[in-house]
């Protein structure tokens, strides 16, 4: 049995709660383990694509697990894949040493664009009936709605067509847009996230929170490209990825301040580095309080996932000191609780 007792994130209310199962409760447990400190939710990592080495690569059952075990040593307990390169084992997500999980299967791309072996190409008339099949199957499909900087996007008439089929299932769309043009198209159609919006035109924003349209800006591995472009030669595609990469935190910064629900993800690989885009975010202009929403208790509440209240689903990471006011205790965390037992 475990017991929590801290002052639990976002309000910094004292709790004491004890795991029944999978669920936290104000009941006594005599005998539980003790765990006392800060207490976050459990983090998520909002955009992650485990099991595979690189783009093309087929799912790896042994890699994935790896990968999973790094997530849950960094806190984290749940994650989401908008995007895996391949059906996932009945273990993903259900497991008592990997995380909750959710996934939007392959991803759906126009003919010629993404990464061969990964996407699965449709034309504009089959992505509805394609996303729709796939969201029935798992919650969620992934759009790939631009792809280079010369490429044409996905229609936003095609876009809405996606919506409207998914949400007919009871599902949700992820759309990938590094693209001004990708970017407004998918805001217009009203999807439920967009994955990474380098480029999105700021005037997007105030209907992406009154839609309820999160951002996953994935902005460690954007920006971490910067240095690399700026020693490159001159040619239209370095130019792209500075002005959407360089303006890409600020953006960022705006879309909390607009309202919009930000999420954070790390997209590639190494797995397990939920704090470098708690950090990412931080140095973007976010409030410690905000960047630890965005990997925590505002990606868990955009999942369907309780809080530190009696009844929610039991997990939780019990910190030695307050991560909003010292970033650094959020890479040694006292314990780890998935499923209401310690797995660090």
């Amino acid at each position: 049995m475990i017991r929590i007792r801290g002052n639990a994130l976002p309000d910094g209310e004292v709790v004491d709660l004890s795991a029944d199962g999978d669920r936290w409760t104000t009941d006594p447990a005599p005998g539980a383990e003790l765990l006392e400190g800060w207490l976050l939710p459990g983090l998520v990592d909002a955009h992650t694509h485990p099991g595979a080495e690189k783009p093309g690569d087929p799912l790896d059952e042994a890699l994935l697990r790896d990968d999973l075990h790094r997530h849950v040593d960094a806190g984290v307990t749940a994650i989401r894949a908008p995007g895996i390169a391949g059906e996932p084992p009945a273990w993903f997500g259900r497991d008592p040493d990997v995380p909750r999980a959710w996934h939007a299967g392959p991803w759906l791309a126009q003919h010629g664009q993404f990464f061969d072996g990964w996407g699965r190409r449709a034309t504009h008339a089959e992505m509805p009936a394609m996303a729709a099949a796939q969201a029935a199957r798992s919650g969620w499909a992934k759009i790939i709605a631009d792809w280079g900087p010369d490429d044409e996007p996905v229609p936003v008439a095609v876009l809405r067509s996606v919506v409207s089929a998914v949400h007919a299932v009871g599902g949700r769309v992820a759309v990938h847009s590094q693209q001004a043009a990708g970017g407004l198209a998918a805001v217009a159609a009203g999807v439920d996230s967009i994955e990474h919006g380098m480029g999105l035109d700021p005037s997007a924003l105030p209907t992406m929170a009154a839609q309820g349209s999160v951002l996953t800006p994935t902005l460690t591995i954007i920006t971490s490209g910067l240095p690399r472009a700026r020693a490159a030669d001159p040619s239209p595609r370095r130019d792209w990825y500075l002005s959407g990469a360089e303006a890409h935190g600020p953006l960022t910064a705006a879309a909390v301040e607009a309202g919009v629900t930000v999420l954070a993800g790390t997209d590639s690989r190494p797995t397990g580095r939920i704090t470098d885009e708690i950090r990412s975010l931080v140095a973007a202009g976010l409030r410690p309080h905000d960047a630890l929403a965005a990997a925590s208790w505002s990606a868990r509440s955009f999942l369907g996932l309780g809080l530190l209240t009696p009844g929610s689903p039991a997990d939780a990471v019990v910190y030695p000191a307050d991560p909003r006011t010292d970033l650094s205790v959020l890479e040694n965390p006292i314990a780890v609780i998935l499923r209401g037992r310690r797995v660090r």
